[in-house]
């Protein structure tokens, strides 16, 4: 099959359940509140230890057979409430998708297609794009006018700070609530005083795996450019402050600079950038940073784009006519001319092996056979698409596409290549990035060969 393997264990219900189970390695949590801190520190690496939204959907049921007694990939004992897997797996699965030009981020239930939930992600003019989910299903949002905001999934995870009874928070895309007023938007941390043209673009939180359990207060990590450098941040996931600074990393020059970011198993980060590149690696121990150069397309037309990493922690990069595989275990690159497509854009890897590309040339959808380096379908027709941008998994195994000029988000069977399900309703919506959760998934808990 072409889409997900079903997923492994009941939903995560609780990080309280994971503690005391999985034993120790789990960090601080802190207070979790709508924290600021402004990050700033440029050293090069100091280790301290509005619009109404609808939903049409042909198809809402599990694409699989979602028997939680399966647990493949899953090690340790993570007690009640299970442990290891994506979006609260199969308890819960929503992907979380910004409305840049309204300064906001959409929360949709991925099994119904129904946006459930809408967020501001800062005070004042902002710009969200990337979102990361981390093994427990909450958010985060990058902000390119200069933040980061972190959003609770669940009500329980929550914080009261109003004083009135029960928790204040959005019921959809209807009922956005003012900046500070959100009780599920835990907080926010100020990154440099930035604009659209080189705000924080790359995010992505650490699966933190502690005796084969997820971290309860797993890292997050954040990048910008400052039109030369590239400029990165590890944070507290629980308080928002900063833990760590890398900088100024070298970079290309070109307009945008670091682009996409997804961490591996051991939370080293990976970041990608726009047009020409690099592609580097922060080591999570160290901070040290490697480069490797990302080599030229077939038309000697770089235009490198989206970017994922598979389950063995190699990194597949979109360009302008074809896809690039770096091999990290000898640093060698392969490329996979898509015949047929053009601009590239966002691209996910799902357990079965199989890499998503959004094409906007035509609009759609390209998939790749990741073992084999060998394209399984061109171009994928998308009834309503536009201009497809980013591409997630969900916990069925359904592709999602984020369409920013359609409004929409269209959820694709990945078997069939048949369209399962729309959500409507969008403002030009940017999202390239992690938004499921499924590409940390993959990594911290690979399938078996």
């Amino acid at each position: 099959m072409h889409g997900l393997t079903p997923s492994r264990l009941a939903g995560l219900f609780s990080l309280v359940l994971l503690a005391p189970a999985c034993g120790g390695g789990a960090r601080d949590s802190g207070n979790e509140g709508l924290g600021i801190d402004d990050g700033i520190d440029d050293g090069i690496a100091s280790n301290s230890d509005g619009d109404t939204g609808s939903t049409t959907s042909t198809d809402t049921g599990p694409k699989f057979d979602t028997d939680q007694s399966d647990s493949m990939g899953m090690a340790g004992d993570c007690g009640e409430g299970g442990g290891g897997g994506m979006m609260g797996m199969g308890g819960y699965s929503y992907i979380w998708i910004s409305n840049s030009p309204e300064g906001t981020v959409s929360k949709i239930n991925t099994k119904t297609t129904i946006e459930e939930a809408r967020y501001r992600v800062g005070p004042g003019v902002t710009d969200p794009s990337r979102t990361s989910v981390n093994l427990f299903g909450d958010a985060v949002v990058v902000d390119r006018n200069g933040g980061i905001t972190k959003i609770a999934v669940l009500e329980d995870r929550c914080v009261e700070t109003n004083g009135q009874p029960g928790i204040q928070t959005s019921t959809g895309p209807n009922d956005v609530l003012a900046w500070g007023q959100d009780e599920c938007v835990l907080w926010r941390t100020e990154l440099a005083a930035l604009n659209y043209q080189i705000g924080a673009r790359p995010v992505a939180w650490e699966g933190g795996l502690a005796d084969g359990c997820p971290d309860p207060n797993p890292r997050v990590w954040v990048g910008w450019y400052d039109g030369a450098n590239g400029h990165f941040r590890r944070l507290d996931g629980s308080s928002g402050a900063v833990l760590d600074s890398v900088g100024p990393v070298p970079w290309s020059g070109l307009s945008f600079g670091p682009y996409g970011g997804a961490t591996d198993k051991d939370g080293n980060f990976w970041v990608s950038g726009w047009q020409a590149g690099p592609l580097i690696r922060i080591n999570a121990s160290d901070l040290s940073v490697q480069t490797f150069q990302i080599p030229a397309t077939i038309t000697a037309q770089q235009w490198n784009y989206g970017m994922a990493l598979d389950k063995n922690g190699d990194a597949w990069i979109a360009s302008a006519y074809s896809v690039y595989h770096f091999h990290a275990n000898n640093s060698t690159w392969t490329e996979i001319p898509v015949p047929g497509a053009f601009s590239l854009r966002g691209l996910m890897v799902d357990k079965d092996g199989t890499a998503w590309v959004a094409t906007n040339d035509p609009p759609g959808l390209a998939a790749i056979d990741t073992a084999t380096e060998t394209v399984l379908a061109p171009s994928i027709s998308i009834p309503g698409s536009i201009q497809p941008v980013g591409v997630s998994i969900d916990v069925d195994g359904y592709v999602w596409v984020v369409d920013q000029s359609a409004n929409s988000a269209f959820k694709i069977d990945g078997d069939t290549y048949q369209l399962a399900g729309t959500t409507t309703g969008l403002n030009q919506p940017y999202t390239y990035s992690d938004m499921t959760g499924a590409g940390l998934d993959l990594v911290t808990f690979p399938p078996p060969e």
